[in-house]
């Protein structure tokens, strides 16, 4: 059996979905953070970067790398409001011609890439490593983790979001809350723990841990609207099985939130020579 977030099934998917997705979601491919309740879909999305770019402290002119950058929408608005270079990498070609179109549209200092996360190859370090949503995609998340540290800069910082699932699941929870998110999002889950000891294992200080269900949670009871739309499931009866089993996800993320099984949670970690406080919002 192939394994839920296999990278062959992960590219093929967001070739094909993502001009269609970002036509009927908009341009960023990620939750939204509400903070009132009553802000619109964008300006939650725009929050959510706003809130992890605030913890990590972004500087002007700091030089970002973007892992998994979708359509390039956030490595964008870093560009724009701290006047910041940005490189975003992500292994799908659709989104890679997508990002950059829209970067010389806006003439920003923002370039994309074809890159494998697992396999980051570059000759320099950044200020700032930049991950939201990408790392539950990956199979080699010690390896990721471990090639990350050495891109970043001494006293950089390493900002992500990401998926996970609740410590401590029944086999049941896991089988009725976990598993239809996996085998449709393509990702494999693990707990937030997991993903603190492979920073702090690769010499990394973590100074803020986060989980941000109750403000992302809304998400999806408006990605449950937005899928009605027909173009989606036109879509999914072109494309077969795996398609259907990613609209029917939806239902199971919201699912997942409403049980408290499914964690959407935030880090941000220091290289060394960083000073700062730690804090844990849980």
């Amino acid at each position: 059996m192939p394994r839920a977030n296999d990278k062959r099934r992960i590219i093929e998917h967001y070739d094909i979905v993502s001009p269609y997705y970002r036509s009927l979601w908009g341009d960023h491919l990620h939750h939204g953070y509400w903070i009132r309740g009553d802000e619109s879909k964008e300006q939650a999305q725009l929050q959510l970067i706003e809130h992890l770019a605030q913890l990590a402290r972004v500087k002007p002119g700091a030089d970002i790398l973007d892992i998994g950058c979708g359509f390039g929408a956030s490595s964008l608005y870093l560009a724009r409001k701290y006047n910041a270079s940005v490189t975003g990498i992500t292994n799908s070609s659709v989104q890679v011609e997508m990002a950059n179109t829209a970067a010389a549209r806006e003439r920003l200092d923002a370039k994309f890439l074809l890159m494998d996360a697992e396999a980051m190859d570059f000759q320099k370090q950044f200020d700032v490593l930049w991950s939201v949503e990408s790392i539950s995609h990956y199979q080699r998340r010690e390896k990721f983790f471990g090639s990350a540290a050495k891109l970043l800069k001494s006293g950089g910082v390493f900002a992500m979001t990401d998926w996970f699932k609740k410590e401590n699941l029944t086999r049941e929870e896991a089988r009725k809350f976990i598993e239809p998110i996996e085998t449709g999002m393509l990702v494999e889950l693990q707990i937030m723990d997991e993903y603190e000891h492979q920073l702090t294992s690769n010499g990394l200080r973590i100074v803020h841990r986060e989980i941000l269900n109750k403000n992302c949670a809304k998400t999806w009871d408006l990605c449950l609207d937005i899928i009605k739309d027909k173009a989606f499931w036109s879509l999914a009866a072109k494309h077969g099985a795996e398609f259907v089993s990613y609209l029917k996800a939806f239902q199971a993320m919201r699912a997942g939130f409403a049980s408290g099984n499914f964690v959407y949670g935030l880090f941000v970690a220091y290289g060394t020579c960083n000073s700062g406080a730690t804090s844990y919002a849980r």
